[in-house]
């Protein structure tokens, strides 16, 4: 019997890329290669980045590094959105054999040949312009939950944004096709979908069916109990997706809404398409018909052109609207951006102090979170992770709960209520139904 060649993966980023180094490994699986843990010696290393920040670059190195040290003779391939816009460099980086762009990701196994590494890197890059085609992907693997893509690329030129010119512009799927998809991951078992995408608010058109079509279509689809979008912006959130989810019993009353400044004049600097009052207006909407709706909020700090004043405006903006946590970004220059020729830059030392202030202000509201919901009785997906002999699981809403590791309550939905903070600052909750669990918490 002729051994597999084994591949191992390493993805950095977001959930996009998740669902898509999920696709590309069935193809490998379908080659007829083994698809290993990164440390298992792998004869192939494929590593799909990101280029949100500068720090998502040095990850890039600092993983094909690790690479050479597990399995020096190993051939790595470098994909994603940092192999779109820098291949050049990262040819350079000592290892690296292969260097595939946007256009030529999904035809990652045309390109392997003999896997003989060579002294310089091979680059297959085409202008992102010719990134038209949508390919579906989801990620697998996981029983509990999976990433399904519905949408890439973006129209939007958000002046801070390196993705259009990494990703291209907007385009979908098919209802039909994302339907087909959804009844798939259905049949495996999978409780749980993610919607991802770079906009998926722009999915589709008034021709072939707008995102608000899309939700309505999945709630249909029998086996799944939860279907989660992960990121919406405000502007394409509508009353009717809002009303919708709302109602439904397969979306769950949870929204990652970027927002990215609370200061009007630095919105119009970034190009967002929406001012702060839609903001509040959609959160207020969403509140009023999902009480206990879990809210996240992207935003960037350290913006050119962000005084103190601007930033406060900010920090008090978000203080004031009920929102459950934040996730926050140090701004950072990235090459072909309009940013990066603005003026008022602001110092790096400031720029960490302001995100360190929006840190403790998402521990904030994530406590104020948590303790709204104490008293009640939620829903839990257990998941199948086991770290020092704990396993976790979300609501409904997002609230994250950690038990003791149980392998028979893996993607398993369980009642329970939330009952008290412990001493870490977790939440202690008490099994609802007739099966008592003990030693959970809810972790904040």
């Amino acid at each position: 019997m002729v051994a597999q060649k084994k591949v191992a993966f390493y993805t950095l980023g977001c959930k996009l890329n998740y669902s898509e180094t999920s696709a590309i490994g069935r193809l490998f699986e379908d080659s007829g290669y083994q698809k290993v843990e990164f440390t298992d010696t792998p004869a192939v290393f494929v590593i799909n980045t990101c280029s949100v920040t500068e720090n998502a670059d040095k990850k890039c190195r600092k993983v094909v590094k690790e690479a050479l040290k597990i399995s020096p003779a190993a051939f790595i391939v470098i994909i994603g959105c940092y192999a779109q816009l820098k291949p050049a460099e990262i040819a350079t980086i000592p290892g690296v054999d292969l260097v595939l762009g946007a256009s030529e990701k999904f035809q990652l196994l045309d390109y392997l040949n003999d896997l003989q590494k060579t002294p310089k890197a091979k680059v297959y890059n085409q202008p992102i312009a010719q990134a038209t085609e949508f390919i579906s992907s989801y990620s697998y693997g996981d029983r509990t939950r999976t990433f399904l893509k519905v949408q890439d690329g973006c129209d939007y030129t958000c002046t801070f944004c390196t993705i259009p010119l990494a990703r291209g512009n907007s385009r979908s799927d098919t209802i039909e096709n994302v339907l087909a998809n959804a009844n798939q991951i259905a049949a495996t078992g999978t409780k749980e979908i993610v919607l991802t995408g770079v906009n998926i608010g722009d999915f589709g058109d008034k021709e072939q069916g707008t995102f608000f079509d899309l939700v309505k279509a999945l709630d249909t689809v029998t086996g799944l109990d939860r279907i989660r979008i992960s990121s919406i912006e405000p502007n394409l959130l509508s009353d009717d997706i809002i009303r919708f989810v709302a109602s439904s019993n397969r979306f769950v009353p949870h929204f990652h809404i970027p927002l990215q400044s609370g200061s009007n004049k630095i919105l119009a600097l970034m190009r967002r398409r929406y001012k702060r009052e839609l903001y509040t207006d959609r959160v207020n909407q969403i509140k009023t018909l999902m009480p206990d709706a879990c809210i996240g909020v992207d935003v960037i700090v350290g913006f050119p052109g962000e005084t103190k004043e601007a930033f406060l405006e900010t920090y008090q903006f978000l203080n004031e609207l009920p929102i459950s946590y934040l996730h926050v970004f140090t701004y950072s220059e990235r090459a072909d951006t309009l940013a990066i020729t603005m003026d008022g830059v602001v110092p790096m030392a400031e720029r960490n102090e302001r995100s360190k202030m929006l840190h403790i202000l998402s521990e904030k509201k994530r406590h104020a979170f948590y303790e709204s919901q104490l008293g009640k009785q939620a829903r839990v997906l257990f998941e199948a992770d086991n770290k020092e002999g704990l396993m976790h699981g979300f609501t409904r809403n997002y609230v994250k709960v950690s038990t003791k590791f149980d392998p028979i309550l893996v993607n398993e939905l369980k009642t329970i209520q939330l009952v008290d903070f412990d001493s870490f600052g977790d939440v202690s909750i008490a099994e609802a139904n007739e099966e008592i669990l003990n030693h959970h918490s809810i972790q904040a």
